[in-house]
């Protein structure tokens, strides 16, 4: 059974584009809210169906499991809920709000929405999705020419968030890191953050100490 999804008031850490069971057990033990998982073959993050059960296993109730995909069609989302039941799905591409109500509909999951962010117009987007994702996950505009929505390591102006205003709870993501996340939480008073490229060593290796030290350092500022 998938776990509530809840709006906590506290601050809720993200750790998205694990892979392997020790990166995995470092994000859990050191108190990871959200753990998530990528299926989009671009990336050097991405699971297959196998890796998938494994590590939904290892999860158990100890966190929330975030199913990252970009633009997927109804089979993939039915052989990610097969095989890592995922308490979340999230939606990195160019989905409507109408794709997400029927993936809603048809799989009875909730689905955090990402936002392309770098300039306060880009916020118009919030009024498009509000009413049909349940969360929102505001993050860097990928450089010209990337081939990732996300995870490329890219962080915004935050003050562009002081414009945000909405009735979903929100995640800032896009370039945290160890080094900055305290200021960018203070900048944004954030309620959530979701970090990939900033605990890695190189696209797609997660490190075991960058992920201990990035939860510590955002806890330590609320």
């Amino acid at each position: 059974m998938a776990m509530v999804f809840t709006t906590a008031m506290s601050l809720l850490i993200k750790i998205c584009g694990l892979s392997t069971p020790e990166t995995l057990e470092a994000a859990l033990d050191v108190g990871t809210d959200m753990v998530g998982f990528v299926f989009f073959p671009p990336s050097p993050r991405t699971l297959n169906f196998s890796q998938a059960s494994s590590l939904s296993g290892q999860v158990r109730d100890r966190a929330l499991k975030v199913a990252l995909s970009v633009d997927a069609d109804d089979a993939l989302l039915e052989g990610i809920v097969e095989h890592l039941a995922p308490d979340i799905l999230q939606f990195h591409g160019k989905e409507t709000p109408e794709r997400i109500l029927a993936v809603k509909a048809r799989f009875g999951l909730p689905v955090m929405k990402a936002i392309h962010v770098s300039e306060p117009a880009d916020l118009s987007a919030v009024a498009t999705y509000e009413a049909s994702a349940d969360r929102l996950l505001f993050d860097a505009r990928p450089p010209k020419g990337a081939v990732l929505p996300g995870g490329n390591g890219a962080a915004f102006d935050w003050t562009v968030l002081d414009h945000v205003a909405t009735s979903r709870p929100w995640m800032l993501s896009g370039g945290l890191t160890v080094e900055n996340v305290a200021e960018a939480l203070r900048v944004t008073k954030a309620p959530g953050i979701d970090v990939s490229s900033g605990v890695e060593t190189a696209p797609g290796v997660k490190n075991i100490e960058l992920i201990q030290q990035f939860v510590r350092n955002a806890r330590v500022t609320v």
